[in-house]
This record gives C-alpha cells, structure tokens and sequence, in this order.
C-alpha cells in the first residue's frame, strides 16, 4: 500500500515532535514536511529537538522545519497533523480544512464546536460523523480533534464503566505532569518541592469534554449525558503522565471485582480492527496498592507502537456506591499526539481518509 502523504504543524514543539515519533516508521503515513512559525525556518530537528526519551532516525534529525504554507500543504498532504498552539492553530487549521486537507489536531481551539469531533477512537468513534456537517466536507477537508491530555485518561475507563453499568457522578482530582504545560514546562523554581493547585482553564475543560465524548450521536449533533462531573486540577513536579484520583457513582451499583471485570473485558472498536497505534489493551487494572504510579506505568501499552497509549488503573476501591481509583495515561502520547494518530487510523479505516 503506497503511504498517504501528512505534514506535521508545530514541528518545533513537544506534541509536534511527538508525531514525528510516531509518523516515523508509520505503516499508513509518510511525512511529507515538518512546517513550523517564520521564525524556525530553515532550523534541522536536530537543532530544536525537545523529546528527550526517544531517538529519532539520522535521517528525521536531519530535515528542515519549514514556515507554514497552506497552499504547498494542500498540495502535497492529504493530512495535516497539529501541534500547534491553540492561541494560533484556529485559522491554520480552518484554513487548511478549507483547502481540502485532513486536520488532526491536539489543539483546543475547535474541540467544543458543534461539527467538530472531540475524538477518542475507544470512547466514540461514532461521533467521526460529525465531520459531515463541515462545510469544507464536500471538498474533502475537515478537522478531527483530539480531546484534552487529563480528559483524555479520564475518558477510557469512564466509558468501559458506563457502557457495564451506567454514569451518574464523576469526581475527578488531576496531578499533572510539567511536559504537559509545553516545552520548557513550568519554570524549575515554581515546581520544584512544590505542588500548584491551579492550572488555567483546565478544569472547565475536563467538565465540558467528557459530557461531549460520553455524549449519543443524535443525526449530526451530540447529546450530552446528564452525569454529574466535577474536577480540581494541580500541578506536580513530574515530566511525563496525568495522575488522576476518581470517584465514579455508576448507575447500577456494583462490586469492585465487577468493575475490575468490565474494565478488563473492555475491547472498543480500534482494538478489533487492529488499527497500527492502538494498545492490545485499551485499559490495564493492576492490582498492587501502590499503582499505578508515573515511573512505572507511564509507558504501558503493547505492541511497541503502542507503548503509551495504554491507560492503567488501580487502587480499585468501593465506599458506599461509589467506585474509589487512581489511573494514569501518558500526556503527551495518549493524551495528545498519539490520539490524533490513532484519530487519523480510524478516519482511514473507516473510509471517510482516503
């Protein structure tokens, strides 16, 4: 199969950067070209390189970040994948939609609109329709979100429960790793020893997000579900994965070892389609009272593609009716250029990238 040529937008930043990870060697797509601002035209990876835990090809080092060009994009790519930054990505993003590209992005700044998918393959990959209702759908463009890096872990097993047994409530506390603030992060003297109670806009988020992802597709709209959802949100002085402590009141009461089963059992469509990015398994429940934790479990998920994008429960607890656990997933890969990859598979799967 001849690989579909993508660009990747913000290819100086860390979730840029990302996606080149994963679009390497990626069986379905090929990079095409590394586009960022004016101002890192001409630079080589090598010289703006920020992911620190993966080792790019000699090859890849060697490319040169270009400035964007939506004409030259919409010529060459049928996907555009964005790392930009929200505050800029709105009309890069609509503008190449309109020029007939593909947008996956990991940017905020279409994620609530009504025509917009806020995808996770996992959790709604129904709502892929959505993207019909996009003007610049007749003319093969369109913009795919991913959702938001703490949602995004929120979401997986929030599904698996809900499908099992219903949602009622979801309480949700966030300990959220510096990469996930962008590269340079946090500043070292504000983070370091120190844990901060307040990260800007994040909890609004979390609250809309997931009654839009947990949401039934309804012709083009989504209808929102009417559980309750509440979240505090900090940060804390780790480089890479969401800790996240919920308490989730289900519907139908069940037991823990009932909960541990739905999770386990919870095999959503990209796993049946073996779709190149997504985990063998969507969720892991351990079973250690100290797990998960960042240095562990930030990286679960199989086949080595995959490493990533599995989200990992535990310390599965009940008081009265309401389910008591911590889960992690990685920011940066499942909670950001990972999902979009794993966005775009499902779009080519399913027919509507071609």
């Amino acid at each position: 199969m001849k690989k579909m040529q993508v660009a990747v937008l913000g290819a100086t930043g860390m979730i840029g950067q990302r996606f080149v990870q994963l679009l390497e060697d990626h069986p379905w797509f090929e990079i095409e070209g590394l586009y960022a601002s004016e101002r890192s035209e001409g630079k080589k990876l090598k010289e703006v390189v920020k992911v620190k835990d993966y080792d790019f090809m000699p090859e890849t080092l060697g490319r040169k970040v270009e400035q964007i060009d939506i004409k030259k994009i919409a010529k060459n790519c049928r996907v555009a994948f964005s790392g930009l930054p929200s505050d800029i990505a709105k009309d890069y993003e609509q503008n190449l939609a309109d020029a007939g590209v593909a947008v996956f992005s990991n940017a905020g700044s279409h994620r609530m609109r009504p025509d917009v998918p806020l995808l996770i393959p996992e959790v709604n990959p129904d709502h892929l329709k959505l993207i019909e209702a996009q003007a610049s759908y007749k003319n093969g463009g369109y913009i795919v979100t991913n959702a938001n890096c703490s949602t995004t872990g929120l979401a997986v097993p929030a599904k698996a429960l809900m499908d099992a047994f219903g949602l009622k409530q979801v309480i949700v506390s966030t300990y959220q790793a510096v990469s996930g603030a962008g590269y340079p992060g946090v500043p070292s003297l504000d983070i370091l020893n120190n844990v901060i109670p307040y990260i800007k806009n994040e909890e609004e988020k979390m609250e809309e997000e997931l009654h839009k992802m947990l949401g039934t597709l309804d012709g083009l709209r989504v209808k929102n579900p009417s559980f309750e959802m509440l979240a505090n949100c900090a940060r804390v002085p780790v480089h890479d994965g969401h800790l996240e402590s919920a308490f989730i009141l289900p519907t139908k009461d069940c037991s823990c070892e009932e909960a541990r089963d739905a999770m386990r059992a919870f095999k959503p469509e990209p796993q049946k389609l073996k779709l190149p990015t997504a985990p063998l398994e969507p969720i892991v429940v351990r079973e250690e009272v100290d797990r998960p934790q960042p240095l562990w479990d930030v990286y679960a998920g199989e086949p080595c593609r995959a490493s990533g994008m599995t989200v990992t429960v535990g310390r599965l607890r009940k008081k009265d009716k309401y389910l008591k656990m911590f889960l992690i997933s990685h920011n940066t890969i499942r909670g950001g250029a990972g999902g979009s990859v794993l966005n775009a598979e499902l779009a080519m799967a399913k027919g509507v990238l071609k």
